[in-house]
């Protein structure tokens, strides 16, 4: 069904499914990050195997990202990704059984270990399969909308399990929290299989039956000609800086609020920062589509969504250092992780313009690496706290690490297609 742009109601309909599913995701992928502080208490891990349990996520993450922007590009987005969300509702619903298997404290770490690397595995597929889908089904000009839309969702995804799972947290315990979001995810699959994908199918596939058109010829992606693309390697490297910031407040935030205002309420401080991200995606995506209607250049635009990104929030990250007030630190936060949603209409959407034809391929390239942050950095910043005892050392060094990838992509980075 390659050529057959989606009709506005289809659109609708998808945006509202991926949407979904990218708040279903990052449900699933944050449970941990919000009971790492009395899961942690229960197990008696330290600092630095909670960072080994947060981090191991990405290990399994890492590995499936080509692998599902692959597939995506030759079997199509919808048939990965609801088999992949079965799987990773799965793992998330019965990762607290493991827990009670063994009585020794270090052959359970090891077994939540590998549930949180298989979790990543799993999830790895999402991501790279959308984005072939989204680059396939929608023209160029309304790409940054609809894309900043559908990654918005994991905001509201990590709003949820911040809110709801807090609640859940408090009145029932660390497990149920679990169990509720594994049949969340289970939930959405069904919707999408039966609902969503399956109706559409049936409109599609008579007509091009009909039309008896040969099979459109498969044509590998130019990986030799793409590694010597210095635009190829700006956008890895901005991709790598921005999650480093980013999975570092995804999985330390809770934490950082727990030790140094052990009195503020979890709930509060688990939603404000995703509750004002959301309207900064979908704003920059409106925005960045805006710029390109009225004759900016992708390339431009692409550059300054990322400086927003970027620079604010290493910006923001160095100014909560010298934070002490509740107030003033929930405000730097909120607003670090409110700059980081206009990635989404920057580094996050760009593999759709410089390769149009192969963007799951590459998609899953730049997230590959993007996901490295996630066990090197959140594990870093785990054994940095154990050492030092400073959260100042983990928000300058990971503004540091911001700047560079703002300074490589600006220089190097484009909008343009290259292959």
């Amino acid at each position: 069904m390659d050529g057959i742009f989606w009709t506005r109601t289809e659109k609708k309909q998808w945006m509202i499914g991926l949407f979904c599913g990218c708040a279903t995701l990052y449900s699933c992928r944050t449970v941990m990050p919000l009971v790492a502080v009395p899961m942690a208490k229960e197990m008696g891990w330290d600092k630095t195997e909670s960072g080994s349990v947060l981090s191991a996520f990405f290990w399994g993450y890492t590995m499936t990202q080509f692998l599902g922007g692959y597939l995506s590009d030759r079997v199509g987005g919808d048939v990965v990704l609801p088999i992949a969300a079965c799987c990773w509702s799965l793992v998330t619903f019965w990762t607290p059984q493991l827990t009670y298997l063994f009585e020794d404290k270090y052959l359970t770490l090891r077994l939540i270990i590998f549930s949180r690397v298989l979790l990543g595995v799993f999830q790895g597929f999402h991501y790279p399969g959308f984005s072939s889908l989204i680059s396939r089904k929608i023209p160029e000009h309304e790409r940054s909308l609809t894309y900043s839309i559908v990654c918005s969702g994991s905001h509201l995804g990590t709003l949820f399990c911040g809110s709801i799972g807090s609640l859940i947290l408090e009145s029932y315990g660390w497990q149920i929290v679990f169990y509720f979001l594994g049949l969340i995810g289970l939930i959405w699959m069904l919707c999408m299989r039966y609902l969503l994908i399956d109706r559409h199918r049936q409109k599609y596939l008579p007509v091009i039956l009909s039309e008896k058109k040969p099979p459109p010829k498969e044509t590998s992606t130019p990986w030799t000609s793409l590694f010597f693309k210095s635009a190829f390697w700006s956008l890895i490297i901005g991709h790598f800086c921005e999650n480093n910031a980013f999975f570092i407040l995804l999985s330390w935030l809770p934490t950082y609020f727990h030790e140094n205002f052990p009195d503020a309420k979890g709930w509060v401080f688990n939603v404000v920062p995703w509750v004002v991200t959301i309207p900064s995606s979908i704003f920059g995506g409106w925005l960045a589509d805006l710029m390109i209607t009225k004759g900016w250049s992708v390339t431009f635009v692409r550059k300054f969504m990322n400086t927003i990104t970027m620079l604010g929030t290493a910006f923001f990250l160095v100014v909560i250092s010298y934070t002490t007030s509740y107030e003033g630190a929930l405000v730097c936060m909120a607003l670090a992780v409110a700059c980081c949603g206009f990635h989404n209409s920057g580094i996050l959407v760009n593999p759709q313009d410089i390769a149009p034809k192969h963007a799951g391929s590459v998609f899953g390239i730049m997230n590959m690496a993007g996901a490295i942050p996630g066990f090197i950095g959140v594990y870093m910043a785990g054994h940095i706290l154990e050492v030092t005892k400073s959260w100042s050392a983990v928000f300058n060094q990971t503004a540091a690490v911001s700047v560079f990838g703002w300074i490589v992509y600006t220089i190097f980075g484009t909008g343009k297609q290259i292959i």
